[in-house]
């Protein structure tokens, strides 16, 4: 473990550097597993006020390690660096602490610039076991939660919570699995959404073969067939499950074919309307590659919904 260089006002003498430029969460809180079963100190840094306008939600997070290397951001670019440098000083104190930047803040040389201001809870993690937890249940698709109670400098994990945000004493965090996009079809335009989907972060599944036991809450469905017949059967297995999309290819007439297929199926106009079809945000498009990005778009928009 890398020792650190300390003046007498615990100012650290190390540079902080990005290790990972990403802002996902479960990366985030990997990366904070691993530099302690290295044997790294450790401080997570968590966003828990927002003043004004911010670049990022309640809840965003960073990590930062005894040797200076982060990942993670608690907004735009502009204090994360300035972060890093309070998260080696927690390091050095052993002390948790809470810190203002932009309006409000006593550092008056870093500026938002939103022009609001975020104050960030620096907590030093002494116990990898929270972490574990939040981690092994995203590995298995269910959400996850880390409560933080800065009056006891503790971090645990929770099951759940509907948001991130204070609650009485505690800060909560929520967690939700990774985006998954189902792409069903042999066809162009499949292979164009499959190609946009990745470049979005999200994990693609995609092919005939997609199992329909994949299909659970944090899970969208496009279904790009040019034949009604063939995706039927897919289609009837996202309606009797719960993704939070369900996406069609087709006009609006082809639309109404399948309303009236579905409803002699015995399914309710309400089930029905899960579907959205036509497809995609942007109207009449036309080639595979405008047509990704609306459908891609749509889930985005979509996947802000999801509890």
């Amino acid at each position: 473990m890398q020792q650190l260089l300390i003046d007498d006002d615990l100012q650290p003498q190390i540079k902080p550097q990005q290790a990972l430029q990403t802002d996902d969460s479960e990366t985030i809180l990997r990366f904070a597993l691993e530099a302690m079963e290295a044997d790294f100190a450790v401080v997570l840094i968590t966003l828990v006020e927002i003043r004004g306008g911010a670049a990022r939600a309640l809840g965003a997070q960073m990590v930062v390690r005894e040797d200076g290397r982060y990942c993670g951001y608690v907004s735009g670019g502009c204090v994360e660096a300035a972060a890093a440098y309070e998260a080696l000083q927690v390091i050095a104190s052993g002390k948790d602490r809470v810190v203002r930047y932009g309006e409000g803040s006593a550092y008056l040389d870093i500026v938002l610039p939103c022009g609001g201001g975020i104050t960030l809870a620096f907590h030093r993690l002494r116990d990898a076991q929270p972490l574990r937890n939040v981690l092994d249940l995203l590995a298995k698709r269910q959400p996850a939660a880390l409560c933080y109670l800065p009056k006891f400098q503790r971090l645990a994990s929770v099951d759940y919570a509907e948001i991130s945000g204070w609650q009485d004493d505690a800060f909560i965090t929520r967690y939700l699995p990774k985006t998954r996009v189902t792409v069903y079809g042999r066809s162009v335009e499949a292979l164009a959404t499959t190609s946009i989907a990745q470049a979005a972060g999200y994990e693609v599944l995609s092919g005939e073969d997609v199992q329909t036991q994949t299909l659970d809450p944090f899970t969208a469905v496009i279904l790009l067939y040019h034949d009604l017949d063939r995706e039927l059967p897919v289609l009837l297995a996202a309606l009797r499950s719960a993704p939070f999309y369900i996406g069609a290819l087709g006009s609006l007439r082809t639309h109404a074919t399948r309303v009236e297929k579905l409803l002699s199926l015995g399914f309710s106009e309400d089930e029905i309307a899960r579907i959205k079809a036509p497809i995609g945000i942007f109207a009449q498009a036309r080639d595979a590659h405008t047509l990704a990005l609306s459908i891609v778009a749509d889930v985005a928009a979509a996947r802000l919904n999801v509890v």
